[in-house]
């Protein structure tokens, strides 16, 4: 109700766990309007500074993360970090190791770029951490730093509410919703992967 009624709406991530609810809500963005999805982790301090500079590193080729929790629920805090990383080009994801009784989830990511992304989660694991792999170095980020990527996250949905202005484009978030769903699809039907093409 509030987004029928122009009210503009910050949604925690996921966004969406289904096909149904993530076309309902492309047909809200086309009708105009206002709400923003995020993860907090699209803010990772130690993270944000790779998404424009990463000389240091060369092109990536393998990234991998770690996340605890549930796929449906957590999932999209690991997803969320890889697109300002890797931009448009994914392409399909497969969960290799699906264990949905014991919380486990292998997921692997392919994008255009060649770079494969290796995403392990368990509900009962250490810390989420990032690994990044690139032609001329490595760097492992632990984040750890919280406080930082939710302000930032309330302080861009504040901007948009007053500007208007999304701080970026809708198809990342609806390319981040298929990969969940993707991943999702894929676990239940004994590790298929499955194409976002598939995914509308």
């Amino acid at each position: 109700p509030f987004i029928e009624n122009d009210i503009p709406v910050f949604i925690d991530k996921p966004l969406v766990d289904n096909v149904e609810d993530l076309r309902t809500f492309i047909a809200w963005h086309e009708a105009g309007k206002h709400f923003l999805s995020s993860s907090s982790l699209r803010y990772q301090k130690d993270l944000e500074p790779y998404y424009k500079n990463r000389y240091e590193l060369g092109q990536l080729v393998f990234i991998a993360r770690t996340m605890q929790k549930y796929w449906t629920t957590y999932g999209m805090h690991a997803l969320e970090s890889l697109y300002p990383l890797l931009g448009e080009g994914f392409r399909s994801i497969q969960d290799v190791g699906p264990d949905p009784a014991a919380g486990k989830h292998h997921m692997l990511i392919k994008h255009d770029s060649g770079c494969t992304i290796s995403l392990v989660q368990q509900y009962f694991i250490s810390s989420p951490g990032l690994l990044l792999c690139g032609t001329d170095a490595s760097i492992v980020l632990n984040g750890g730093d919280t406080y930082y990527s939710f302000k930032k996250q309330m302080e861009v949905f504040v901007e948009y509410i007053r500007t208007g202005i999304e701080p970026y484009p809708f198809r990342e978030t609806v390319v981040l919703a298929q990969l969940l769903i993707g991943g999702l699809i894929s676990g239940r039907e004994g590790g298929r992967e499955v194409l976002l093409s598939e995914i509308v």
